[in-house]
């Protein structure tokens, strides 16, 4: 014959207790997981084009919520439909913006206005497969370029090119790992 529970008030008490101990960290773990869900996100950064800003193996916090590119932003792009990876690169130029490169010179033009770009490495090559030069940036769409622009896979070659709006992960705000490369980006 099984044997029949007996409700034991110290039992009861132990489950409240543990329970009232649990129930700041269940809350913590529910807010934590809509933060990392709905408004920020990571992201790793993986290969050398966009040296010296970002190094291979940068840890970032991408911030997502009501996002809208502006150039100059650092953007974690999903390309997986275009090279099968996600990456990180500048914003150029946004949709409605001329751009032209002069490649003899390096020089970057949005809608005729050099532009400054202190933060890049490398001299700007020439890609195979570029877009013809001024272009204009269609509607729903931005142009891309790595801050490294000698190794750069970037909008300057079609087999990337323009980046649609809905491909935009969010704009990279902090590099949180490894820890002596904490910083805050621009």
């Amino acid at each position: 014959m099984p044997k029949k529970f007996k409700f034991n008030y110290n039992t009861s008490k132990l489950a409240c207790s543990v329970f009232d101990i649990l129930k700041p960290v269940i809350l913590i773990f529910a807010v934590m997981s809509i933060i990392f869900t709905c408004f920020v996100r990571e992201a790793n950064v993986i290969g050398n084009s966009m040296l010296d800003t970002l190094h291979d193996g940068d840890r970032v916090l991408i911030s997502s919520f009501m996002y809208t590119p502006n150039p100059g932003d650092i953007v974690a792009i999903n390309a997986e439909n275009l090279i099968e990876k996600r990456i990180i690169k500048r914003v150029i130029a946004v949709e409605g913006q001329t751009i032209e490169i002069d490649y003899k010179t390096g020089a970057v033009y949005v809608d005729g206005i050099l532009t400054e770009e202190k933060y890049i490495s490398s001299q700007t090559r020439r890609s195979n497969n570029e877009y013809k030069f001024p272009y204009v940036i269609p509607k729903g769409y931005i142009f891309v370029m790595g801050d490294n622009r000698g190794v750069s896979l970037d909008s300057r070659d079609a087999s990337l090119g323009l980046i649609p709006y809905d491909d935009i992960i969010g704009k990279a705000q902090f590099v949180f790992f490894p820890f002596n490369r904490i910083k805050y980006l621009y």
